[in-house]
């Protein structure tokens, strides 16, 4: 899956339902890597600006990872392959070039959670393990008792702590904190990116345009006057 992220007030006019004006907020502080509340200052400085020059198209890759049937599909809408045996020899490519690796479990099924380390491993085969965002996404929540989901859900935190991930519980069937996460998945991947183009920058900021400037309106004719007349 890619995600096509835009910086707001960079490219309008855009919808509004796609407008983020302030950074999502995560789901439980308890297994979250990013706790601020609001973006950058670098960042919100260079969209205020318009000087995030073509981070504004850039397209992140995501993969979702995980058990077959544990709803991958019906999260992200879209058909995958990661989660069914037949496709693994295309799986390298799948997994190549990740900047967000989302590990799905359902929390009815305590054995799809057991599984997820094993997910992140073939996963992080492909990709720089310090230059990936991850999440872990329990999914089927409306399928769960409050108490049911209680005690899979402290096993949940526990592994999203040692994998350094960011958990979420979702329900695809009621809408439960889908848009919420995707909303914070793209936020978190947007404003990595912009901060990575600023470091590499350096003294170029980002968006700077290359200007020749020059008196004349002919640069050809102007050019020719310099040369030396010794070759003609």
């Amino acid at each position: 899956m890619s995600v096509r992220i835009s910086a707001m007030s960079v490219l309008p006019p855009v919808r509004r339902d796609r407008v983020i004006a302030q950074l999502p907020q995560c789901f439980r502080k308890e297994a979250a890597i990013h706790t601020k509340n609001d973006f950058n200052n670098k960042v919100k400085t260079a969209c205020q600006e318009q000087r995030t020059g073509t981070v504004g198209f850039k397209i992140s890759k995501v993969i979702v990872v995980g058990d077959l049937a544990v709803g991958k599909t019906c999260l992200i809408n879209r058909w995958d392959t990661a989660g069914q045996e037949r496709f693994k020899c295309i799986a390298s490519t799948y997994y190549r070039g990740a900047q967000v690796v989302i590990i799905v479990f359902d929390v009815n099924d305590i054995a799809s959670l057991g599984h997820a380390r094993q997910w992140l491993e073939d996963a992080l085969k492909e990709n720089d393990p310090t230059a990936v965002q991850l999440f872990l996404v329990g999914t089927k929540k409306d399928l769960s008792s409050p108490a049911q989901y209680s005690q899979i859900e402290q096993d949940a935190l526990k592994l999203a702590n040692e994998i350094q991930a960011e958990y979420w519980a979702v329900s695809s069937l009621t809408g439960e904190n889908v848009r919420e996460f995707f909303f914070r998945v793209a936020s978190l991947a947007f404003e990595t990116n912009v901060l990575a183009e600023l470091e590499k920058s350096g003294s170029r900021q980002i968006g700077d345009v290359v200007r020749i400037n020059s008196n004349s309106n002919n640069l050809y004719a102007a050019s020719k006057k310099k040369q030396s007349n010794c070759c003609q």
